[in-house]
């Protein structure tokens, strides 16, 4: 199907499903996948994701926001589905993302909300039964960058003795992963990922997915997480306070980091002998294994998949690896490695072809 077949279909699809032959559609957003979302003009209040299923299935999307829902949390609803199109009318939760509204004034407040959250979703949404964020997936997560930040985007290739700097340091990685507790991993928590729903297009019209549970959290919305898996209880927690959008002062996300250990333990979540030392290697490490992968991931946007954008952000990104590695005496050859590797260059800039 070509992209006029596709805007046609999806035009086509959302008129009939609000009735409206007049209706219009506009860009709202697109991310890292082949998804795309288109705001609907007028008093609507609805999204249309477009998601083809050949691309990008749908269900799976679907079916972890009626579990988020099903636990009080705030998923966008659901007005209708064709999931053989691959096309959804979902909750528009407005254009503030918690990005556009953090600050040194309201970060308290909106991570004090998103920790709220996150506690709700390891607490009480299951994720036994998804896919295990297990080690053969962290390891196929790690090996993304020496592919697409070392050899493709800084021309790169580690000799033998690098390699086995490089896969020293992922097995420290993977064992730490492993010692944590498995609870239900989005995988993608982040400012960009939470909406400040407050604002939302006719929101005061919705009613909450369960209008009984007065433990209902409306703020944040929360979206894209349908990649969700059951995994390391710090991942999330990594996601969100060291954001590869945004980034704050150590002192700060250590006190953030120990508040929500605490808060795991009353809830159960952790026993009562990770103290704050452990909890926060954890963290680290399980942060670090992310941001590892991501800066292979967002070289991989732009090399495959045509999306320069993400190579802005890989300073922020590469500052949190060398930051966290260097701290760690088992990691610091890998800091200096990615470092040689780093040299002088500017790694906003896409390598030559």
């Amino acid at each position: 199907m070509t992209a006029s077949d596709r805007a046609a279909a999806r035009l086509a699809w959302a008129r009939a499903t609000l009735h409206d032959d007049t209706l219009t559609l506009v860009p709202a957003s697109s991310d890292a996948s082949f998804r795309s979302y288109w705001r609907t003009q007028g008093e609507h209040g609805w999204l249309v994701m477009d998601s083809p299923p050949a691309l990008e299935d749908p269900a799976p999307w679907l079916a972890i926001g009626q579990r988020l829902r099903a636990a009080g949390l705030h998923a966008p609803s659901v007005l209708a589905h064709d999931l053989a199109q691959g096309f959804l009318m979902i909750e528009d939760f407005g254009r503030q993302d918690y990005l556009s509204g953090l600050n040194a004034d309201t970060a308290d407040q909106l991570y004090g909300r998103a920790m709220d959250a996150l506690l709700r979703i390891q607490a009480s949404v299951d994720g036994s039964d998804l896919p295990p964020y297990n080690h053969a997936f962290l390891q196929r997560e790690l090996e993304l960058m020496p592919e697409w930040f070392l050899q493709r985007h800084l021309g790169y290739t580690p000799e033998c003795e690098e390699w086995d700097v490089i896969e020293q340091a992922f097995t420290v990685l993977l064992h730490n992963a492993a010692e944590q507790p498995r609870v239900f991993v989005h995988r993608d928590y982040h400012s960009r990922n939470l909406m400040q729903v407050e604002t939302a297009p006719l929101l005061e019209n919705r009613p909450p997915a369960h209008p009984e549970d007065h433990a209902w959290l409306r703020d944040p919305g929360i979206i894209d997480f349908q990649g969700a898996l059951h995994g390391p209880l710090a991942y999330d927690l990594a996601s969100l306070l060291r954001d590869c959008y945004i980034a704050w002062d150590e002192a700060r996300v250590a006190q953030w980091v120990g508040q929500y250990r605490q808060r795991a333990q009353q809830a159960g979540l952790l026993d009562a002998s990770v103290d704050r030392e452990r909890f926060q290697r954890w963290f680290d490490l399980i942060g670090l294994q992310r941001h590892i992968k991501v800066l292979g991931i967002f070289c991989r946007l732009w090399y495959r998949d045509g999306k320069r954008g993400y190579l802005a952000d890989l300073p922020r990104v590469l500052g949190y690896v060398l930051g966290v590695a260097r701290r760690y005496p088992e990691l610091a050859d890998l800091a200096a490695l990615i470092e040689r590797c780093v040299g002088e260059r500017d790694i906003t800039a896409p390598a030559a072809a």
